[in-house]
């Protein structure tokens, strides 16, 4: 996959967490965000599909390439999420 072409499935993947993460109060992030998030996202999605199947993901433009990203990308935000706020933060509201 190209270059450009990663830019714009990181940013579909990034949205899509945001979206999946953010709920009701979510925040918007800017598209180099969107972006960043994807593309991470899509890396740790690959790295634990890899874990769990044993097969080697090729990031195609397709639906199971972008399931896996967003996926990846969902758990990434909800990974950052939870550090930046913590458990104790979550349990006052």
């Amino acid at each position: 996959m190209g270059f450009f072409a990663w830019i714009v499935f990181g940013a579909i993947a990034g949205w899509a967490a945001n979206l999946v993460v953010g709920g009701r109060g979510r925040q918007r992030q800017g598209c180099l965000v969107s972006v960043l998030v994807g593309v991470v996202g899509a890396a740790l999605g690959g790295f634990i599909y890899r874990l769990a199947t044993g097969k080697q993901m090729t990031f195609e433009f397709d639906f199971p390439s972008l399931g896996v990203a967003a996926l990846g990308s969902v758990l990434l935000l909800a990974l950052l999420r939870l550090l930046r706020t913590g458990p104790t933060d979550r349990d006052r509201r």
